[in-house]
């Protein structure tokens, strides 16, 4: 009885890294571009959020490390289908590379017991400006741009609409954590 109980738990996390990797890349391709911006509006920060909110820190790790090798050769699930080293060492890959950190964090941070409030409080104040700090960074060295420029066209424009997509995480968190929780 035990071994059914091991390999039913075993396709529920399975099942749960797979549709989070379907979802982030899928996210990617739903975009805004900002004509004063290298980096668009993009999906992803929610779904990586959503991904440290209903994954432990072992399997959002591997979510998001898949994510990033299935984009590094060559699969087009990068920001706007695209794809390889290129986008990744490029100027707004940085975003990329924090995306990995900020699911570790969250899933290492928000409790055992689902909180609407404290997991959206984490993606706001931790989570998203550990995307940003990465993506800035990598911004301002791969172009030369000045930090305050890199400042005012690689985060400053994202921050309101990031709010509510650290919410909206927040919120589908809950029921994909019943989903899961009674498996």
């Amino acid at each position: 009885m035990k071994t059914n109980s091991v390999k039913v738990n075993k396709t529920a996390e399975m099942t749960k890294m797979a549709l989070m990797v379907a979802m982030n890349c899928v996210s990617a391709y739903i975009i805004i571009p900002l004509p004063f911006s290298l980096s668009p509006i993009a999906l992803q920060t929610l779904i990586v959020n959503l991904t440290g909110y209903v994954l432990n820190v072992k399997q959002g790790f591997m979510t998001m490390l898949v994510y990033i090798l299935v984009g590094l050769a060559g699969v087009p699930v990068f920001t706007g289908g695209t794809a390889g080293p290129g986008k990744l060492f490029g100027p707004t890959g940085g975003y990329i590379i924090g995306f990995l950190f900020t699911v570790v964090f969250l899933a290492a941070t928000r409790g055992e017991k689902y909180n609407f409030k404290r997991y959206a409080l984490l993606g706001c104040i931790v989570g998203i400006p550990i995307i940003y700090l990465f993506g800035y960074v990598q911004l301002k060295l791969v172009t030369g741009m000045p930090w305050d420029k890199a400042f005012y066209t690689g985060v400053l424009p994202f921050i309101p609409l990031d709010i509510a997509k650290c919410a909206a995480a927040a919120f589908l968190a809950g029921p994909i954590h019943r989903i899961f929780d009674h498996q």
